[in-house]
């Protein structure tokens, strides 16, 4: 099983395969939905059979496959009753010009197309085709259709397709379709809720060559920004050098690379926002004058003498001028953790702090998990164990959705 938190873990899932290219590519998906923990099962039209075989998808699912309209379920059970009944998802990737159009107009004629009339869960749909169907007005208007009967739909992508043209039709990435997956099983509790994180680490340069920097990936921050869209809210992500893919394409995302940089991205975009989450990496400090062209080595000195100057208090200036927003920061320690967290906040008048151990070793910097302590103003203390990054951001997230409630509560109470 996938270590990183996930929503589906015991979920059942039906996935359901149709007649074309990108079917092969249906095999990821459902290895990533299994390592995450759902139960998947498969259903094939027999065209899809043309493209991979059913023993691919039941080796990887570790159940039968169903591709027969009168195949029974468990015994005697009515197959797509009985299927229909124990799911908690029903997902059709590729989704063909043809499924579409038979679902929107009520046909079913196969052993998928009746379990979607019979079913109550979601339907998700994956489409993937010629652009040029994609685009035809038939294909749009069976597509307005499903919307407006209530389906769950993905656009696809942009790109290079299998019958040689370029354009919209290609099935998106596995793991954009994933993530769809765990946002539908997702309550949307920050729905209201616009949240501005800092991630990753920031740049100061010596010379065109050298420069202060420090380890931090960025990782914790892409996990907070991750599960706050996840969970509902607009999010703008503002974030430091890091080799690291974008957390999710529904994210605004700015990138800088010094502190200067990072501050002036904040300050724009804060007074938009309800909640602050600063978890980069920042330096303290930046050269007074940077150099134009490398520094050489002179003579025979073993020493060099570089003047800093301190770069802007970014968490501090926000805190500042916050007004009602709640802010969030983070307390990277090497030793005396809770002592030197709990002076950050008052010092800096946070909401929250974050504090963790960056010496120990397997969490932290560079890591996928980490171990933390979350402390509020009064001084209270919640210990999180390690685990993965993403369930991190989850715990966070939900201090955050109490202190939320709590001025909500208070405001109604003075009002």
């Amino acid at each position: 099983m996938d270590t990183q938190f996930s929503m589906l873990r015991n979920k059942e899932i039906i996935v359901g395969i149709t007649g074309g290219i990108a079917a092969y590519k249906t095999a990821e998906l459902i290895r990533l939905l299994t390592r995450r923990g759902a139960n998947v099962h498969v259903v094939m039209t027999k065209n899809a059979m043309q493209f991979v075989t059913p023993l691919t998808f039941q080796t990887l699912s570790g159940n039968p496959v169903i591709h027969e309209m009168f195949e029974l379920f468990r015994g005697s059970k009515i197959g797509h009753i009985a299927l229909s009944d124990i799911a908690d998802l029903l997902v059709i990737s590729p989704a063909t010009a043809n499924i579409i159009g038979k679902i929107a107009n009520g046909i079913a004629d196969d052993f998928l197309t009746t379990m979607v009339m019979a079913t109550t869960v979601p339907v998700f749909f994956v489409p993937s085709m010629n652009t040029k169907m994609w685009s035809s007005k038939m294909v749009q208007a069976n597509l307005m259709k499903l919307k407006e009967a209530g389906y769950e739909l993905m656009e696809p992508a942009s790109g290079d397709l299998a019958c040689g043209t370029e354009g919209k039709g290609r099935l998106p990435a596995i793991e954009e379709i994933v993530e769809r997956i765990e946002d539908i099983f997702t309550e949307k509790d920050l729905r209201s809720e616009r949240i501005l994180v800092t991630a990753g680490p920031t740049t100061e340069y010596i010379d065109p060559v050298r420069c202060i920097t420090n380890r931090s990936s960025g990782k914790m921050g892409y996990a907070i920004a991750k599960m706050a869209r996840r969970r509902g809210a607009e999010v703008v992500l503002i974030t430091g050098e890091t080799p690291i893919p974008a957390p999710r394409e529904d994210i605004t995302i700015e990138r800088v690379v010094t502190a200067c940089e990072m501050r002036d991205a904040v300050m724009e975009h804060h007074r938009d926002c309800t909640v602050v989450i600063k978890a980069a990496a920042v330096a303290d400090f930046r050269c007074r004058n940077e150099n134009c062209q490398k520094i050489k080595k002179k003579g025979d000195t073993n020493l060099m003498t570089i003047e800093l100057e301190k770069n802007p208090d970014i968490i501090a200036e926000v805190c500042r001028v916050k007004g009602d927003r709640i802010v969030v920061g983070f307390a990277a320690e090497t030793e005396n953790i809770i002592e030197h967290a709990i002076d950050k906040l008052r010092r800096k008048d946070l909401d929250l702090i974050v504090a963790n151990n960056v010496a120990q070793q397997g969490i932290g910097f560079g890591s996928e998990e980490n171990e933390v302590t979350i402390i509020d103003r009064s001084g209270a203390t919640k210990q999180v164990p390690r685990l993965s990054k993403d369930e991190i951001a989850h715990i966070i997230l939900d201090s955050v959705k109490k202190l939320i409630k709590k001025r909500r509560r208070s405001a109604e109470g003075h009002s």
